[in-house]
């Protein structure tokens, strides 16, 4: 008799969530101008707008949260967080900071460099928008495969085209170019892993032509488990000696450890350069506060101390990249559009075939979200032309992305396949009825266009 696994903890704390009627639901998007960022959290059931800050943190991390130690300057659970990144990153230099977008913020000011291109794989919302208000032009150089929500196997469909990052330094010359940034894994196409084999050859591009190489790693663990599982070579390594491998090829990384971190607050920079670190030190004192907490409480310090540990352990892991794609899997049973092969924190929809008739203008990933969340209470969130649009500055035309995505993202040790379920059968309901579906008109955007789908709001097209 085969014995099924089942997640690799005990529920030991629980916190109520209440169900609601389509009419409160209708109610509520209205209100919140039908963009799900502005609802209150209680009135949806299932959130799957981020895994950012919303996992669950075990008894270990609760119990060093009582040991926190609040001090000032000095404080022992920050030297407790640098030993944790120096051991699983192998970074020598860290500066905590209170969140993801703070590190990107800092990485912003020492490498962005006006009219500059900052070369990525596929560049997240946050750092995008941070490279832009400070002049640099972000590039997206991820593999052919990565551009389309298909159903192309390949296993790494975050790696960046080795090719085209070779022709974009000798056309525009490396001095326009302050920064090579590898986002793992590559959130914007469906959390997609990077393989080792494209780090290491990214690394030798960027060497060779004096670019510094930072990582975005706040998916770093889940990314080290693709490799595990999928590239030759490192079938036999535990995760811990696969991150070391891989942040060993940059010259630092910045993280949202609300992710892998196990958090629910907190980021960091690393680097390995001690020339940079007064400057790192600096900007984290003017705007984050001192250098040994960063904007952060002792407790989540030492809460996050521990998270890496629980994050990098592959029983976990393998019980979370395994409920993710136990998702893509019921939902592809149902006939729903999805990226295959499902990443690693959260399946992506593709709205552009799911919606056929709704074309980019009339924003139909967002149109999903709100027909999702009237459904089932499901809380997702569009990654497609509201997000992701460009406009060009000289014509004003937006420039629509090639993704049409809605993302439904899973939090970490937080829901139960039974949750899954009512999340499948939700959008399966949503899928029945597409061809009844209309799009949505933009009423507001707020004033940058690359952070906008968080104010954004709009009205149904009738």
């Amino acid at each position: 008799m085969k014995f099924l696994d089942a997640e690799p903890f005990r529920i030991k704390v629980i916190e109520p969530i209440k169900k609601s009627t389509r009419a409160e639901r209708e109610d509520w998007i209205k209100k919140a101008n039908f963009n799900v960022f502005r609802l209150e959290a209680e009135q949806v059931y299932i959130d799957m707008i981020t895994d950012s800050g919303t996992s669950a943190m075990s008894s270990n991390q609760w119990a060093g949260i009582m040991k926190g130690d609040e001090s000032y300057a000095g404080s022992k659970s920050f030297f407790n967080l640098r030993d944790s990144v120096q051991d699983i990153m192998g970074f020598p230099y860290v500066q905590p900071t209170h969140q993801g977008r703070a590190a990107d913020f800092i990485m912003s000011q020492l490498y962005a460099k006006k009219g500059g291109y900052i070369l990525g794989n596929l560049h997240f919302d946050s750092f995008k928008g941070h490279a832009e208000i400070a002049g640099s032009i972000p590039i997206d150089l991820i593999i052919e495969e990565g551009r389309t929500a298909n159903s192309n196997p390949h296993p790494f469909k975050g790696n960046m085209d080795v090719k085209k990052l070779e022709n974009f330094i000798k056309q525009n010359g490396s001095e326009q170019i302050p920064l090579i940034i590898i986002t793992i894994t590559s959130n914007g196409n469906g959390g997609q892993p990077v393989s080792m084999n494209n780090i290491r050859a990214v690394s030798e591009i960027a060497k060779a032509n004096k670019i510094p190489l930072m990582i975005d790693a706040a998916r770093f663990a889940e990314n080290c488990y693709f490799i595990k599982k999928r590239e030759e070579g490192y079938k036999a390594k535990s995760i811990k000696e696969i991150a070391l491998e891989l942040f060993s090829y940059a010259d630092g990384c910045v993280m949202s450890s609300k992710k892998d971190g196990l958090v629910n607050m907190g980021g960091f920079i690393c680097t390995r350069h001690e020339e940079l670190f007064p400057a790192i030190n600096q900007l984290a004192i003017i705007n984050e506060g001192f250098v040994t907490y960063g904007g952060m409480s002792g407790r989540d310090l030492e809460a996050l101390a521990i998270g890496l540990y629980e994050g990098v352990e592959e029983d976990y892991l393998e019980y979370r990249i395994n409920q993710v794609a136990y998702l893509g899997e019921q939902l592809s049973k149902k006939g729903v559009p999805i990226i295959l092969p499902t990443g690693g924190h959260g399946v992506y929809v593709d709205a552009q075939k799911f919606y056929p008739n709704i074309p980019q203008s009339e924003f139909p990933g967002q149109a999903m979200v709100v027909e999702l969340f009237k459904t089932g209470g499901v809380r997702g969130v569009e990654l497609g032309s509201c997000a992701f649009s460009k406009k060009n500055l000289e014509t004003g035309e937006i420039i629509f992305p090639d993704l049409e995505l809605v993302r439904l993202t899973v939090s970490r040790r937080v829901y139960t396949n039974r949750h899954m379920d009512v999340v499948v059968n939700a959008l399966a309901d949503v899928f029945e009825r597409r061809n009844e579906m209309k799009g949505l008109k933009l009423t507001y955007e707020g004033p940058i266009i690359s952070l906008r789908h968080f104010t954004a709001k709009f009205e149904p097209i009738h």
